[in-house]
Formats: structure tokens, C-alpha cells, sequence
């Protein structure tokens, strides 16, 4: 199926309020469409194929990267927002290739060390516009990305840049006018990110002896749910390895459920027309029934408590994070040390510096570290 005939075929079956490809505000620089791949396609290549994507391999989603292998990174992590994403892109009529590249692109600006490295480059940064990995997401696709000598970043289209600045005002660019709401693809994979990461973050919290499955039944109502529901179809299985594995799946799919439901009831109710008709109604149409929304806060809530600020967690994540903030001032002092493209793209040296880290993997920070006579603080 060509270009032409899956734009039809998206005319035929997506909502009114769907992106759709053909319909697209173009690029910034313009280029020939691809005669195979709709535009959102072939932004979801670019993003697959450019070198800070393929760098999430090896950067902290919660548990640092060197400690265990089987845990979650940025790119699994991505990986899994991408699935969550098209399977509610898919049974919501949106639109799934725009949902995707949006899922794969949302981390390519976080840092090495996941939050805490954001809180560190925030910090280094106060006096030079500050660092936001939502913000350097869009830096990265828009200018530090190279693909063709024609421009800079990725070229991608005005509907996956306006998806990519999720947290930003909302600006419709071809009338000019401010909306409520960002596109209805950006408001699902929203959604599915912290599902995902809900979802994955139990799953890497039980197996690493952090969360305990069986008090968890007893602390949120959302788990219960998943366990009880998990015996009821495998009545056999008791507790252990197995019941666990599958009552993560049933609280993901349970949460998958929730939003189809909740969503597509507001579309019908709210029934707009056009993206910018959606953009503009009173409440979010991608969302979590007001029940099922609670009891997901109230798992949020757990896992902070319970996980992410949890000792053995974060002992790994400081002194991480430290190094970072020791391989950055030693790059202040030595900026001979950052390649020369970093300045030609940056405002002030310390950007350059900061744009350089944020590129960094977790090991890559060990390896410059020591290139730089930098200790770590243990």
C-alpha cells in the first residue's frame, strides 16, 4: 500500500478529531513526500534511526544501568509506551503512527541517571534558562539531531513537535489561535507513558525485593484488583514468581481497559469534529475514569513512598548523579574537551556543556570520567 492509498485509508477510518497524515502542516524545511510512507511514518524512522535514540539503550530508567539486566532502561521503556500507545491508538481510532514516533521520541532528551540526572543538570543550569528533558526532547529532534546538510535536527512535522512539547502553551499553527488541549494523540501517549512506567516499575520493583506483592494487596485497592482478578483465571497458581508476572500484565491491561472505556465515552459525548475541535473542548477527552483514576494516584503515591525514594535505589542514583555533576564542572574548566558542534548550536558555553552530558549514557559517563582525572564520590 502506497503513501496515497494509506492516507485514504486513514480518511475512510480514523475520527474527525484524529491527525490525519495528509492533512499534515508540513516541515519546517520542505521535502518531497516519500512515495511508501505517510508523513508521521516516515517521522517515526527518523527518530528510530538517529543516534540519541539509540542511546536510550544505556541510560537509567529507575535502577541504574549497570545494576541488573533484566531491569528497564529509557529505550525498553520508550519500547513499551510505544506498544501501550498503538494499542490504544488502535481501538480509539486515532492516529497510530503519529502515537508512536510521539512514544519513541518523548525520552530522547533525558540525561544520563534518569531524574536525578534532570534534577542535577536543573540545578547546574539555574542561571542559564534552567534544563527540562520535555524541553530538550524538542532540542534534540529540532537542532541537535543531523540528518542532511540542508538543516538541522530531524525535520519532523509540525504535529509531531507539537505532540513532542506535551507541557507547553498550545498553539494551533495555521490560525494562530491558543487551545486548552494538545492534540488528541499527544494526550494519549501522555497516558500511556505513565502507564507504562506504573506498569513496569512494579513488575522491576517486586523482582528486585523492593515491593513487597503480597503487603501490596493490603496497601492499594488498584493491586488487589489485579491479583484477585489474576486467581480467578489461574486458580491453580499460588503465590510466587508466576502469580506476580501475571498480575502486573492484568494491572496494565485493566488500565488499558479503563482508558478505551472512559475515552471513548467522552469522544461520544464531546463528539468533535476536527484535532482543534478536540483541543478546545472543556476537559481532556484521553482519560482515566474518575474511579480508576484514583486508585492509579494513589499507586503513584506508593511507588514514591515504597521505590523511587527508597535507599537502595537512590544510593546507586546519588552517587551517580554526583559524578555528573563533577563530570560537568570539570567540562566548564576544560571546554576543549567538548566537541566544537555543541557551541555552534548553544547560546552560552554552559548550554554546550549541558547539551553534551544530556547526550551521554550512563557508561559514557564513567568512561569521560575518568578521561578527566574525575573521582567518584564512594
Amino acid at each position: 500500500m502506497n503513501r496515497a492509498a494509506k492516507e485514504a485509508l486513514e480518511n475512510q477510518r480514523l475520527h474527525p478529531a484524529a491527525s490525519h497524515s495528509g492533512q499534515s502542516a508540513g516541515r519546517a524545511f520542505e521535502e518531497k513526500p516519500d512515495d511508501w510512507r505517510t508523513r508521521f511514518e516516515r517521522d517515526r524512522d527518523r527518530v528510530i534511526h538517529c543516534s540519541a535514540f539509540r542511546r536510550l539503550m544505556y541510560k537509567t530508567q529507575v535502577f541504574v544501568n549497570h545494576v541488573g539486566d533484566n531491569q528497564r532502561t529509557r529505550l525498553t521503556h520508550s519500547l513499551e509506551v510505544a506498544q501501550v500507545s498503538r494499542s490504544l491508538a488502535s481501538a480509539l481510532d486515532m492516529n497510530e503512527a503519529l502515537c508512536e514516533v510521539v512514544a519513541l521520541g518523548h525520552d530522547l532528551g533525558h540525561p544520563p541517571y534518569g531524574h536525578s540526572g534532570e534534577v542535577l543538570l536543573n540545578e547546574q543550569m539555574a542561571d542559564f534558562g534552567g534544563f527540562s528533558h520535555n524541553k530538550q526532547s524538542v532540542r534534540v529532534v529540532e537542532i541537535l539531531e543531523r540528518r542532511s546538510p540542508d538543516y538541522r535536527g530531524l525535520n519532523l512535522t509540525a504535529e509531531t513537535l507539537s505532540c513532542l512539547r506535551k507541557h507547553e502553551e498550545v498553539i494551533d499553527p495555521g490560525s494562530g489561535k491558543r487551545l486548552r488541549f494538545p492534540l488528541l494523540e499527544a494526550q494519549l501517549v501522555d497516558l500511556a507513558d505513565s502507564t507504562a512506567y506504573h506498569y513496569h516499575d512494579v513488575d522491576d520493583g517486586i523482582r528486585a525485593g523492593i515491593l513487597d506483592p503480597v503487603q501490596m494487596q493490603s496497601d492499594l485497592a488498584i493491586w488487589a484488583m489485579a491479583v484477585e482478578e489474576t486467581k480467578r483465571r489461574h486458580p491453580q497458581e499460588e503465590q510466587g514468581h508466576l502469580l506476580w508476572k501475571r498480575s502486573v500484565n492484568e494491572l496494565l491491561g485493566m488500565a488499558i481497559g479503563d482508558i478505551g472505556r472512559e475515552s471513548s465515552r467522552r469522544l461520544a459525548e464531546g463528539n468533535p469534529q476536527s484535532p482543534m475541535e478536540a483541543q478546545s473542548a472543556e476537559r481532556r477527552l484521553i482519560g482515566h475514569s474518575e474511579a480508576f483514576g484514583s486508585m492509579v494516584a494513589e499507586l503513584h503515591k506508593y511507588l514514591y513512598q515504597q521505590m523511587y525514594f527508597n535507599e537502595k535505589v537512590n544510593w546507586h542514583i546519588r552517587r551517580a548523579a554526583e559524578l555528573l555533576g563533577k563530570v560537568f564542572d570539570a567540562l566548564i574548566a576544560k571546554p576543549d574537551r567538548v566537541p566544537e558542534r555543541f557551541f555552534e548550536t548553544a547560546e552560552t558555553p554552559e548550554r554546550a556543556v549541558c547539551d553534551y552530558v544530556q547526550g551521554m549514557t550512563d557508561r559514557y559517563v564513567d568512561a569521560i570520567a575518568k578521561e578527566l582525572g574525575v573521582l567518584p564520590a564512594y
